[in-house]
């Protein structure tokens, strides 16, 4: 159930941010978000009714060709005290291999890839407040490990400069204004 809500949060918050699935008619704009840069880190409230309509978002481009290399996006669900990552990388990645996220004290277990389209590839899942904790305690950058299809291993940094405070900024919000999970009603007894 926690997952089901969890991939829930991470399709409101693409359609939120106006990521389409293939629309052919003309979608009204999407409402902006409200953004506040805290150190290297955005955090982003999204107009929505949602039971995480926050999160905290980094992304790193290519200076020269201008195309996004990495981008790390963390949600909150405050009714159940859980955190949402998607991690975006470039296609011709090696899918089987996944990726890892690296600090200077912790390394991630191998994220398997959800799903790839023409933008990049995608780890997204639910994890532990653990790993949050990971990344505030640390120093003042981190990685995320890839290996490609033609067998090549690359390290794609990113700053953590601010998301200690970034990530209490994005708690802070998501709890005034998320929209509780419903939970499933319980089944009525039989006499």
């Amino acid at each position: 159930m926690k997952t089901h809500i969890l991939m829930g949060v991470f399709a409101g918050l693409m359609l939120a941010s106006g990521a389409g699935f293939g629309q052919t008619a003309t979608p009204a704009a999407p409402a902006k978000p409200d953004v506040k840069a805290v150190g290297d880190w955005f955090v982003r409230c999204f107009p929505v009714q949602s039971p995480s309509p926050c999160d905290i978002f980094q992304e790193l481009d290519d200076q020269r060709t201008r195309q996004r290399v990495v981008s790390l996006s963390i949600a909150y669900v405050p009714s159940l005290d859980r955190h949402a990552l998607q991690i975006t990388v470039p296609l011709e990645v090696s899918i089987p291999k996944g990726l890892t996220l690296q600090t200077d004290t912790y390394t991630s277990p191998t994220l398997k890839y959800r799903r790839c389209d023409r933008n990049g590839c995608y780890v997204e899942m639910a994890v532990d407040n653990g790993l949050i904790e990971s990344l505030a305690r640390s120093g003042a950058a981190a990685k995320v490990n890839i290996a490609a299809d033609n067998g090549k291993s690359y390290a794609l940094n990113f700053s953590l400069k601010g998301f200690s405070g970034a990530h209490d900024e994005m708690v802070s919000q998501a709890k005034a204004k998320a929209k509780p999970v419903q939970q499933p009603a319980a089944p009525a007894a039989t006499p």
